[in-house]
């Protein structure tokens, strides 16, 4: 492995169904709304089909590090609602798996991110500053995962509202 590959395992633990969590995060276009300590700008660049499968989405991120990475990725695979693939470029190159299983009232997810630095700054200073990268990518996904259960927990709430607000019919 050289020394700007790198590979994530991120596990998170949420109240929810698979359905939500996919929702959530197949939709990447929302990320800087619900997840804006990490995503800064997100355009869609194809569609894609109506599952999702080759969509394309371009995105500017950023950590807890002063700097700002510029990616892409294609969606690779489909699996609603047990997670989904993709394949990043740009500022890093690799692939990702999102897994989402069902666990009670929570969803268990894992995140696999595997992954070359491309961006020159973290490319020519990964076999120095390997240790504080990574613990950058782990502070924005412990980030992520709060910020995802906020989510999942405002969805819910608006929804009651609106159940409660729909006038019933005698």
């Amino acid at each position: 492995m050289a020394s700007h590959d790198y590979t994530f395992h991120s596990h998170w633990r949420t109240p929810g169904t698979c359905e939500e969590v996919y929702d959530l995060l197949a939709r990447a276009e929302d990320l800087p709304r619900w997840w804006p300590s990490v995503y800064l700008q997100v355009s869609l660049l194809q569609p894609g089909r109506p599952d999702g499968l080759g969509r394309e989405v371009s995105l500017l991120t950023r950590g807890r590090l002063p700097y700002r990475l510029r990616w892409s990725f294609r969606v690779t695979e489909v699996d609603r609602p047990r997670g989904f693939a993709l394949e990043a470029w740009g500022d890093f190159v690799g692939q990702g798996r999102w897994t989402f299983r069902q666990d009670g009232p929570e969803v268990d997810i894992v995140y696999r991110w595997e992954i070359r630095a491309e961006k020159p700054l973290l490319r020519h200073l990964s076999w120095l500053m390997k240790p504080l990268f990574a613990a950058n990518h782990r502070w924005a996904m412990r980030l992520g995962e709060r910020s995802l259960r906020l989510e999942l927990a405002r969805r819910r709430e608006e929804a009651a509202r609106r159940h409660h607000a729909a006038p019933t019919v005698s």
